[in-house]
């Protein structure tokens, strides 16, 4: 039954989580293998504008990999009470729906480091104490990891440094930099009745080839079925040596 029950699983599906301009789209155009925007469709598959209005039950679809489908929270973050019940309901009917290609898979929320003196708000530990999402995992992304070297650098400089050191030393800097707030977030939204499972740091991911792998294999690592894991990895077009390695571990 459950081979079966996996066999009718037809695309992969991910709702995306998190503030504006955390780069959630610029992350799905890297999975994805595009440098497009994403279509717009309902549940129905009519087609939306890009310009027209659209919510969380809306499927992003992109046409360079069509068997992954994404959902936006559309920013709940910084929106209504009403907004977040939209989002909590979502989630709450697409975790257990009996149609299997209407489930949601996998969860991103994605907290960007060009705000990691505020990686925690109001609106994360609101979602990690009141969303319970079920079997479905959360994976926090950190994005924009970037950012932190220039925050590094500035550092540098301004313990009096020299220019050419402080370059030297920056990347070492912003790896501790990313360590602490990291640990940080851990230890809050552990506290979350619903805590998520896995993090995992993104950077360059504004570069077209752009190396998506840990986030594929912390995704594939973080679901309870073997047949979700292998629709993703099969899905996914990052990484042909992710692919490889998953077939050998099995």
């Amino acid at each position: 039954m459950a081979r079966e029950y996996m066999k009718n699983i037809k695309r992969f599906r991910i709702l995306v989580m998190g503030r504006a301009n955390a780069g959630k789209t610029t992350i799905l155009q890297r999975v994805c293998n595009s440098t497009d925007k994403p279509e717009i469709f309902d549940g129905k598959g009519n087609k939306y504008s890009q310009r027209g209005y659209h919510d969380i039950k809306h499927e992003l679809v992109f046409r360079s990999n069509p068997g992954f489908v994404f959902h936006d929270s559309c920013g709940f973050e910084a929106g209504t009470s009403q907004q977040f019940d939209q989002m909590k309901n979502f989630v709450r009917d697409h975790a257990v729906t009996r149609s299997v290609n209407e489930r949601i898979h996998a969860i991103w929320f994605c907290i960007p480091m060009t705000d990691y003196h505020r990686t925690v708000t109001a609106a994360e530990q609101k979602f990690f104490d009141e969303c319970d999402t079920g079997h479905v995992p959360v994976v926090v992304l950190l994005t924009k990891v970037d950012a932190l070297y220039l925050t590094a650098f500035r550092e540098l400089l301004d313990q009096g440094l020299a220019l050419a050191e402080a370059k030297e030393r920056a990347v070492g800097r912003q790896g501790e930099l990313l360590e602490k707030w990291l640990d940080y977030m851990k230890q809050e939204l552990g506290k979350c009745k619903f805590p998520p499972q896995r993090y995992v740091p993104l950077q360059k991911m504004h570069q077209e080839n752009a190396d998506c792998n840990a986030l594929m294999e912390c995704t594939a690592n973080v679901l309870n079925e073997e047949g979700l894991q292998r629709l993703l990895i099969s899905t996914q077009q990052s990484s042909i040596a992710l692919c490889v390695q998953y077939g050998v571990q099995k």
